[in-house]
């Protein structure tokens, strides 16, 4: 791994979050940053105001002898500026590869990974360090609401949070000094071909590279994370739960409405503090557990972090409020597996009597496919939904499994397909709507922006 700055980092796809996170890093640590993306995005703006060299489209003649090259998964053979940086001979970088170099230069590297919650607990984790004033450097999967960025740094940095990404094994790359293991479920077919059982491998690869001081925190309360439990010896592990009270981190009085979680501490069984945070939900009471024993291990107050847990309003894309009024209410959220919708529905019927109209885009047919059973049970608690064209992510259009024979299948009272482009899907949609619908936007693909179309039809006077 070159670490050198008489060179320029160049990111193809740079408007990705990841990408878009590793490049801010490198820029504000003194690196000469370049790259290019086929639109112009909130990613890219915010690199060019830092003066990073964006260009808006693939070119070839943007490649220089002196660059080295940054790829993330997305990239194809066939992009031309890949195509000349092979010619020109210039060294190629996964974006995981300039994520472990960047680790590897701070005293303390702070993971979180699972197949659920890392985003927003890195993200709340790294809310909380800036309100301390504590100078985190931090690269998260999505935009902090209240900091609007997904990544920031420091010249003063010595602490260093980051989500690990699981979905494609380069996990086993990094070696944090603090790892949060949330929970483990089978997801990413395409690359995990027998699902939770090599998914449990490559975290034990994982764990095993680590060094012998690494402290590792995992979720008791997820069924993945007991057996990966059973599977690793001799590690410093320590444990947190909402259900057992034997964990080192347990939360017990837990209230959850519509506006709040609240929740007392106890750290071995001695009670410390009642915690109050505004995401709401069971799971966000296990995000926020595993947040508050990183920083209690690593040394921080937990008198001081208390209003900080209570401030953070959450993730973009995260149960994000697109628009409430007195007509309809519409909340964007990433959920794209079974067990992720479950636990939003849930939530929402926590927050309204009203009519649950769920808007889902299912996300790769390789997901689709494998979880098939799992998503045709997944959405009782709505009262309507909508089923968009799948996207694809790079997957090939699968006969048998997409969105036009899921909703053939799926046994919903009010279940309707909807084909053609977000804004005719959303058009067709907005004649459904009725006063007071409570309106979801599910999936990690591009259906977000289904609500805000619909919010231009109902954000009125």
């Amino acid at each position: 791994m070159e670490n050198n700055k008489t060179k320029s980092y160049h990111f193809i796809a740079i408007g990705g979050v990841g990408q878009s996170a590793l490049a801010k890093i490198l820029k504000i640590k003194g690196y000469d940053v370049s790259g290019s993306d086929i639109k112009e995005s909130k990613y890219t703006k915010e690199l060019e105001n830092l003066g990073v060299k964006i260009n808006i489209g693939h070119d070839k003649n943007v490649i220089k002898e002196n660059m080295i090259i940054v790829l993330s998964s997305a990239i194809k053979e066939d992009n031309v500026e890949l195509i000349r940086a092979k010619e020109l001979n210039l060294p190629l970088y996964h974006r995981s590869d300039i994520l472990k170099l960047i680790s590897d230069n701070y005293e303390c590297f702070v993971g979180f990974s699972g197949t659920h919650g890392k985003t927003t607990m890195t993200g709340l984790c790294s809310y909380i360090l800036e309100k301390l004033n504590a100078h985190p450097a931090y690269a998260a999967g999505g935009i902090i609401q209240e900091l609007e960025t997904n990544a920031n740094a420091y010249k003063e940095s010595e602490i260093f949070i980051a989500e690990l990404d699981e979905s494609d094994g380069t996990i086993v790359k990094y070696s944090p000094d603090y790892i949060v293991i949330n929970n483990l479920e089978a997801d990413h077919f395409d690359f995990y071909k027998k699902g939770e059982d090599d998914l449990i491998n490559t975290f034990k690869t994982f764990i095993n590279n680590l060094k012998p001081e690494a402290e590792i925190f995992i979720n008791l309360d997820d069924s993945g994370c007991q057996t990966f439990l059973n599977e690793i010896k001799n590690k410093n592990v320590i444990t947190y739960s909402i259900k057992d009270k034997n964990a080192d981190y347990y939360a017990d009085n837990i209230i959850l409405n519509s506006e709040y979680n609240s929740f007392d501490l106890y750290i071995k069984g001695i009670y410390k503090d009642n915690f109050k945070t505004l995401l709401t939900g069971a799971h966000n009471v296990s995000n926020a557990l595993s947040v508050l024993s990183v920083l209690n291990e690593k040394g921080f107050n937990l008198k001081e972090i208390k209003p900080y847990l209570y401030s953070f309003k959450g993730m973009k894309r995260r149960y994000e409020t697109v628009l409430k009024n007195d007509y309809v209410t519409i909340i964007d959220d990433y959920a794209h597996h079974p067990t992720e919708i479950k636990a939003l529905l849930k939530n929402a019927r926590k927050r309204t009597s009203n009519n649950i109209v769920a808007i889902f885009q299912p996300h790769r047919y390789t997901r689709l496919k494998a979880l098939w059973n799992d998503f045709l049970n997944s959405f009782e608690l709505a009262d309507e939904l909508f089923i968009l064209d799948t996207y694809p992510a790079g997957d090939k259009f699968n006969e048998e499994y997409n969105s036009k024979t899921f909703n053939d299948t799926i046994k919903h009272k009010c279940a309707k397909y909807i084909k053609g482009n977000m804004d005719d899907a959303a058009k067709e949609i907005s004649k459904y709507i009725k006063n007071n619908d409570y309106i979801l936007t599910i999936g990690a693909g591009d259906v977000t922006k289904a609500g805000y179309i619909l919010r231009g039809y109902y954000d009125k006077p």
